[in-house]
């Protein structure tokens, strides 16, 4: 029987080498490579063609989030499971519209995980129980005409609107991650972005930009 071929990628070492334990036990499966970021993820996954990849959201310098993208133009076939610590709807719903076939939380028991790897490997979506429910919840507000996320005149969608109202107040970037239950970097992500569309250069500039336009 060939194996399944398994790329892991995961900042953390310790992570890895307990998983890699994990799937290696495994008769149906194999570890081929392991990368600590998105950017070495990229390339072992180009060089070595791996039938599942398993991959951190959150990793230095390259994401995975960015890094699913990038390998699923070059190797579509493959199958990316997302792993995280925390479920941000933000990143899931990012993660899930870059290809990834799954997004499951790192709290998951190790034979449930096996599970799901296996069911993704037929085609079924691996999502940990309480993520499918945000993922049903955002379906039937699609159905219902929800739409995508608007811009309001200023040009802010509704969330980044909420981050900037909260910097307005002081509110530091770990603050604001915590009180939207979004992680940092997705936090950093709005503010850049909230800087660009207000072409202001600082968040003082910005809460300052939003006064004068009756944003917050």
């Amino acid at each position: 029987m060939n194996k399944t071929r398994v790329l892991l990628a995961d900042d953390h070492a310790l992570f890895r080498e307990g998983l890699a334990g994990i799937l290696g036990a495994q008769t149906d499966l194999e570890v081929i490579g392991e990368a600590n970021d998105g950017l070495e993820a990229l390339v072992k996954a180009k060089e070595l063609k791996p039938d599942l990849i398993l991959m951190d959201v959150q990793m230095p310098g390259v994401g995975g989030i960015e890094a699913v993208g990038q390998i699923k133009q070059v190797l579509p076939e493959t199958i990316i499971v997302m792993l995280t610590v925390r479920g941000d709807d933000e990143l899931l719903f990012e993660a899930l519209k870059n290809g990834a076939q799954g997004y499951l939380l790192k709290e998951i028991r190790s034979q449930d995980l096996l599970e799901m790897l296996r069911g993704a490997l037929r085609g079924e979506a691996a999502l940990s129980p309480t993520l499918a429910g945000r993922v049903l919840s955002e379906f039937r507000r699609l159905s219902k005409g929800g739409g995508a996320e608007r811009e309001s005149e200023s040009g802010l969608t509704e969330r980044e609107q909420q981050v900037l109202s909260q910097a307005s107040q002081g509110a530091s970037d770990k603050e604001i991650a915590a009180e939207l239950n979004i992680s940092l970097n997705t936090v950093k992500t709005h503010i850049r972005n909230i800087l660009a569309k207000l072409q202001v250069s600082t968040r003082r500039e910005a809460a300052k930009a939003a006064k004068a336009k009756g944003l917050v």
